[in-house]
């Protein structure tokens, strides 16, 4: 790994060590804090792709990966009240989503550098974050996938409630995901300041 792409090593590492362990901890009904930081993963991949190129960018996404694996073994063994604070679906669900979404983030960020400076990460990020929540609330949670883990009763996701509490009825799961989801908008649009500050600077300091 070259020294140059270190940073943005530690600072998906930091992110995908953070998420893993704030996930554990409510945020009002819908919501864990983890929901807040995971989306800064794909600022940092959005800032390696547009200062150090595709390369660069995959080689960050495949360590966070690995560091999310390296969580979730850890998880599976720790014992909570309700069981392992990592079931085995999670650790599937988090591991695919991740890798196919920061993947396709930095593949639709690289085949949009050349346009107006925000389009690319705004639109990488609306659809990696859109992939990630569908991938991972499906196949950790989704009643259709219960041989994945048999032994791990996911009926209490199931249950039937209106859509956020105010919505029409759906599986809490997908209230869930829905609340995850716009999380991940709102935090889009915002991570465009500190992307605009961080990447100009950098920039600035390469040349």
């Amino acid at each position: 790994m070259t020294r140059t792409y270190l940073p943005g090593v530690i600072a998906m590492a930091a992110i995908v060590v953070a998420s893993n362990i704030l996930v554990q901890f409510l945020f009002g009904q819908w919501l864990t804090w983890g929901a807040f930081t995971y989306p800064l993963a794909f600022l940092v991949t959005d800032i390696m792709n547009r200062v150090y190129g595709v390369s660069a960018a995959r080689r960050v996404v495949f360590t966070g990966f690995l560091v999310g694996v390296a969580c979730s073994l850890i998880g599976t063994q720790i014992i909570g009240e309700f069981g392992p604070l990592v079931t085995l679906r999670i650790a599937i669900g988090s591991g695919i989503a991740f890798l196919t979404a920061q993947l396709l983030d930095v593949a639709i960020f690289d085949r949009m550098r050349g346009g107006t400076w925000w389009k690319a990460p705004v639109t990488s990020t609306i659809i990696g974050s859109s992939v990630d929540t569908a991938l991972f609330f499906t196949i950790a949670f989704s009643g259709v996938l219960t041989f994945l883990e048999p032994a791990n009763d996911v009926s209490w996701a199931a249950e039937t409630l209106p859509l956020l509490g105010v919505g029409p009825i759906a599986p809490l799961w997908v209230s869930l995901a829905v609340a995850d989801w716009g999380v991940k908008l709102s935090l889009a649009i915002v991570a465009l300041i500190p992307f605009r500050i961080l990447t100009r600077w950098m920039v600035a300091h390469l040349a």
